[in-house]
C-alpha cells in the first residue's frame, strides 16, 4: 500500500508540469498542422550579411499535446560563403511513409515549428562551425535509428540530437529537460557521454537513468522524464515546464511562466 502511494505521488509530481503548460495555454490543443506558422522567427543569420559559416541548434514546443511534454530539435547549418541553409532533423511522419527518419533539407532555419517559436540551445561560428559541420553530417549519416521513430521513451527527435551532440562535443549541447527522449542511448548501451560532452550518463532504455556533467548539472530521468538543478546557472529542471533559470532553453521556458502571470486575476 505505502509502495503503491509513494508510486502515485511520484506519477503526479511528474505529470503535473505537463498539466500546468497546457492549462497556461503554452500549447495548442485545436487547431491543424497544416495551418500552423512555420514563418522565421529572424534569429538565424542572414546569409546575404554573414559570408562566415555557420551552425545553430534550435528547439521548439512539439505540436499539439505533444508540446506538454517534449520539444522538437534541429541543427541549422550553413557553410562559409554559402547563400542558405541545410536543416538536419528527424522526423516522425517519415518513418510512416517508408522513408528515412532523418531528414536533410534546405528550410527556413529559424521557422516557428508549426506555431511554436524556437530558442537557440547553442552556436558556432567562423572556423569552428566549418569543422563541426563535418563532424555534424557524419554523425547524422551515422544515426543508428534512421528507420525507427518512437515518441516516448524513444527513439525519436530528440534521441537525433542528443546522438548528434555526443559526435560534436565542441557545441557543448545541453538539450532542454523537455527534450524527452534525448536520453534513449544507442542500441544496447546502458553508458554514454552526457549530450554536451562534458560528463556522463547512465540510462536503462531511456526510462531510467542519471547524468551527470557540467553543462547539465545534475539530471535525474524518471520514465523518461528528467528533474535535476544545474547549479552552475542556477536553474531548476522540471518535466513540462523545462528549465527554469538561467541557460539554453530557458527563454523558452519563461514564456511559460509570463502567460501563467497573464492570467492571474488583478489583485
Amino acid at each position: 500500500m505505502k509502495a503503491m502511494i509513494v508510486s502515485m505521488a511520484v506519477l503526479l509530481f511528474l505529470l503535473t508540469g505537463p498539466m500546468l503548460v497546457v492549462a497556461m495555454g503554452t500549447v495548442t490543443l485545436g487547431g491543424h498542422w497544416s495551418t500552423a506558422s512555420r514563418q522565421s522567427s529572424n534569429q538565424a543569420p542572414d546569409p546575404a550579411t554573414t559570408p562566415e559559416a555557420v551552425v545553430q541548434v534550435y528547439a521548439a514546443r512539439a505540436f499539439s499535446w505533444r508540446g506538454a511534454f517534449g520539444t522538437h530539435p534541429w541543427f541549422a547549418v550553413k557553410p562559409a560563403g554559402a547563400s542558405d541553409y541545410v536543416v538536419y532533423e528527424k522526423i516522425g511522419w517519415r518513418v510512416m511513409r517508408g522513408l528515412p527518419a532523418i531528414s536533410i533539407a534546405r528550410r527556413t532555419p529559424d521557422g516557428y515549428w508549426f506555431g511554436q517559436k524556437p530558442t537557440i540551445l547553442a552556436e558556432l561560428r567562423g572556423p569552428a562551425a566549418e569543422a563541426a559541420i563535418a563532424k555534424l553530417d557524419a554523425a547524422a549519416k551515422a544515426y543508428p535509428y534512421n528507420d525507427t521513430y518512437r515518441i516516448w521513451p524513444g527513439p525519436n527527435s530528440n534521441t537525433f540530437a542528443a546522438f548528434v551532440g555526443r559526435a560534436v562535443p565542441e557545441l557543448r549541447l545541453d538539450l532542454p529537460p523537455t527534450a524527452l527522449g534525448k536520453d534513449y542511448l544507442a542500441p544496447w548501451s546502458l553508458f554514454a557521454p552526457a549530450p554536451s560532452g562534458t560528463g556522463w550518463q547512465l540510462s536503462i532504455f531511456g526510462l531510467a537513468g542519471v547524468l551527470v556533467a557540467v553543462e547539465e548539472g545534475i539530471e535525474f530521468n524518471v520514465l523518461g522524464l528528467t528533474v535535476g538543478i544545474d547549479p552552475l546557472d542556477l536553474a531548476i529542471k522540471l518535466p513540462g515546464l523545462g528549465r527554469l533559470g538561467p541557460g539554453p532553453g530557458a527563454e523558452v521556458d519563461e514564456e511559460i511562466l509570463e502567460r501563467g502571470r497573464d492570467r492571474q486575476p488583478p489583485g
